[in-house]
């Protein structure tokens, strides 16, 4: 893809803020709207282009926001609309767009359609959801499982049918066979995208064309007209970035998302990398060990197929996600070497790199010990059904630690002061007790800090078109320690070399990238020769007039 025809969210770094964790204007313990305000500056200093919202619209939050009951009103507790509005324009005024989650799957159950559909069979909104009668024994309609645990069909005793839900039975799933429904999200995604923002992240929008009397949760055979259809009617004529969050995705039905031929979306989040390290049978609640080849081969496959279409999103850690330093680093010895090098092996791929908040400044996993210090819908319940299954409480709290969403949930680490300077009332989740060292404050303080180096990386992105637009080639593919590729455009080439592990690791250096590289993100020119020993998470980067 040129500089001539690249988009301009090829260029962006996203950062994804999760509000109720960011930063709390009015000491009620849950971040806001006004909050995110303040913070802008800090953003921009950060170079982002891009703020990605979780949901902020009103909901009786049992799914932290994701359970919506009104699209097109904002939460009270983030907020009023003129401070929606005010967030816009404020960032707009310092070049960063607004992305805006779109949750249209399913609603909250206090939702007034669902509300209306409930109260009788005949009620002009009872089609906008998924309803089925009892089997003929009087039970479930099928086995169908929540991904929240437990079946994914309750019983609605007014009008005796059941609806389905892929998540809690607070969240109904919607009915995107309905030409009426679909009417309504068109028409109030027009109305969002004319008060300016700058696009939408879709929340498991694989998931919309469920056909659930033929067992099909996920890519039904009408989700891309649906998408299509979508487009059509909001996005096009838009200058727009879209992303949709698909954990069925493959490299092929990418392409049916984001390829050049396909009028749908800028690029999807795929988790194909996330997923591979799960357990096959209890996910990623009993995780399997961190295996870097397989990771590799992952990243490179998706680099491969979307490298002349389409388009990759680049992203360590969400708001569903793990700490990234915890995950695939050392977020003990070595936490500030190993943020700084998955920083760097991120960023300088081919895509649209995603900052999760706190990410920037290493912020790690949190070590609770009790259920009660959880507060995420999805652990609690597969906690109850970890238990009930007979497994060792123990067990679920590691897992939970590891790979629990409340990990990347905590309060935003501002600085040393009480709860980590996100509040000054009592947060609506603990902070990190590890805010006391790990904050901006800190790393502000420090020209080498994690924070310093992501600055530079999406600098870089912003000066070197070589890394929006170069070809990606992998060295070292079965090497079980060490991450390396190259990216070529014309005769310019950048390298990447990068140790995964908490310990020296001596390779030999392929002939083909022997010899100067020039620095690269301050570093100092590096000369390969036969072979190289790089310290703990070391990551040797250079430039060099060479192609390969």
């Amino acid at each position: 893809m040129t500089q001539t025809t690249r988009h301009w969210w090829q260029s962006a770094t996203v950062y994804q803020i999760y509000p109720r964790s960011f930063a709390d204007s009015n000491g009620d313990g849950i971040g806001d709207i006004p909050g995110i305000i303040g913070k802008l500056d800090y953003l921009r200093e950060l170079g982002i282009g891009v703020i990605w919202l979780s949901p902020i619209c009103a909901s009786p939050m049992r799914d932290n926001g994701y359970d919506i009951a009104d699209y097109q009103a904002i939460a009270p507790m983030f907020g009023t609309l003129d401070d929606f509005d005010r967030l816009v324009a404020e960032a707009k005024a310092r070049g960063i767009g607004i992305l805006l989650d779109l949750v249209v799957n399913h609603t909250s159950d206090q939702h007034r359609w669902f509300l209306d559909a409930r109260s009788s069979r005949e009620s002009r909104y009872r089609d906008y959801y998924v309803w089925r009668d009892p089997a003929p024994d009087g039970g479930l309609p099928n086995d169908i499982q929540s991904t929240f645990g437990g079946p994914a069909w309750t019983l609605d005793p007014v009008t005796g049918q059941y609806w389905f839900h892929q998540f809690a039975p607070e969240q109904p799933d919607l009915n995107w066979g309905n030409p009426e429904l679909r009417a309504d999200i068109y028409r109030m995604m027009n109305w969002w995208l004319d008060r300016g923002i700058a696009g939408f992240r879709m929340d498991v929008i694989n998931l919309i064309a469920k056909e659930p009397d033929r067992g099909i949760t996920a890519d039904g055979p009408k989700l891309h007209d649906y998408i299509q259809e979508m487009h059509r009617e909001t996005l096009a004529g838009r200058d727009v970035m879209t992303v949709g969050e698909s954990w069925s995705a493959t490299p092929a039905t990418a392409l049916l998302y984001s390829g050049r031929d396909r009028a749908e979306l800028s690029m999807v989040f795929q988790f194909e990398h996330v997923m591979q390290q799960w357990h096959e049978t209890w996910g990623k609640w009993q995780p399997k060990p961190f295996d870097l080849v397989a990771l590799k081969r992952v990243i490179g496959r998706w680099q491969t197929a979307l490298a002349d279409d389409g388009w990759n999103s680049l992203f360590w850690g969400n708001h569903d996600l793990p700490r990234a330093v915890s995950k695939y680093g050392d977020d003990k010895r070595y936490r500030v070497e190993s943020a700084r090098m998955l920083a760097t092996v991120l960023h300088l791929l081919k895509g649209t790199p995603y900052v999760y908040q706190g990410e920037e400044i290493g912020m790690t996993n949190v070590p609770f010990s009790s259920i009660e210090q959880y507060r995420d819908i999805e652990t609690l319940n597969m906690h109850r059904l970890h238990l009930e299954a007979g497994l060792p409480e123990a067990d679920f709290i590691t897992g939970a630690n590891e790979n629990g969403r409340d990990n990347s949930r905590t309060p935003m680490q501002w600085n040393d002061a009480a709860h980590a300077g996100f509040t000054t009332g009592t947060p609506w989740i603990e902070a990190n007790p590890n805010y006391e060292r790990i904050n901006v404050a800190a790393a502000e303080a420090d020209p080498e800090s994690i924070l310093a180096h992501y600055r530079r990386l999406i600098a870089l992105r912003r000066t070197l078109p070589l890394v929006i637009d170069g070809r990606y080639t992998p060295w070292l593919e079965a090497h079980p320690e060490v991450f390396a590729y190259t990216r070529t455009l014309g005769t310019q080439s950048l390298l990447v070399i990068a140790n995964f592990t908490a310990r020296d690791v001596t390779i030999d250096i392929p002939a083909a990238l022997r010899g100067d590289w020039q620095p690269l993100l301050d570093a100092a020119p590096a000369l390969l020769r036969e072979r190289a020993t790089l310290a703990p998470f070391e990551v040797i980067t250079g430039l060099a007039d060479r192609s390969f």
